[in-house]
Order: structure tokens, then sequence, then C-alpha cells
């Protein structure tokens, strides 16, 4: 796994541990410019980023609705977006969905 622009990446300290973000540019051999859909675009050193396998689709250094777009089309953002509709069902729902389940 390399440093490269595009390459999605897990912060592995700090008060954003665990939030995965994007690098949108290089600044130095040290640090990296970050963005993700719900924070604001800042710069971290490579030593807090764990670097993840996904890579996605986006220009260099790109606009915040470009960069939400490639997310959600990725296959780990549609990932994220099931998981937090599962996560905001309520009891009601989760049980029309355990029936549609036995039905099927």
């Amino acid at each position: 796994r390399y440093v490269q622009i595009r390459r999605v990446a897990q912060i592995n300290y700090g008060k954003e541990y665990g939030m995965l973000v994007v690098i949108v540019d290089v600044i130095d051999h040290n640090r990296a410019l970050i963005d993700a859909p719900d924070m604001v675009r800042s710069q971290v050193n490579f030593k807090r980023l764990s670097l993840t396998d996904i890579k996605i689709d986006i220009k260099r250094v790109p606009k915040k609705k470009g960069l939400v777009k490639a997310m959600e089309d990725s296959s780990w953002g549609r990932k994220l977006i099931v998981r937090k509709r599962r996560a905001s069902l309520n009891d009601f729902d989760r049980f029309k969905i355990m029936l549609a389940k036995i039905k099927v």
C-alpha cells in the first residue's frame, strides 16, 4: 500500500480516531491533505493514518460535492449507508424485516 491521492485511509490517533478519510493531496514527505464527507478538510501526519486497499475515483483536490458522490458510489460507501440505515431502524421496522425474510 502506497500513499496516493484517492487512497482511503483510517485515522488511528486523535479525536477522529477510527474515521475513514480520503487522501486528496500530498503536502510533503510527512503530511497529507485529507477529507471526508462529515469533516473539514485538514492536514494530517502519515503516522496518524492507516492505509486501506480502497481507492476511489476522484480528481486531485476535488470539491466537497464530488468527493461525497464518489464515496457514496464506492462499495465501502454503500456499505456504510446500509449500516447507518439499519442502525436507525426502530423495533417495528426490524419486526417487519424479520417477517419479510420468513416469507421468502
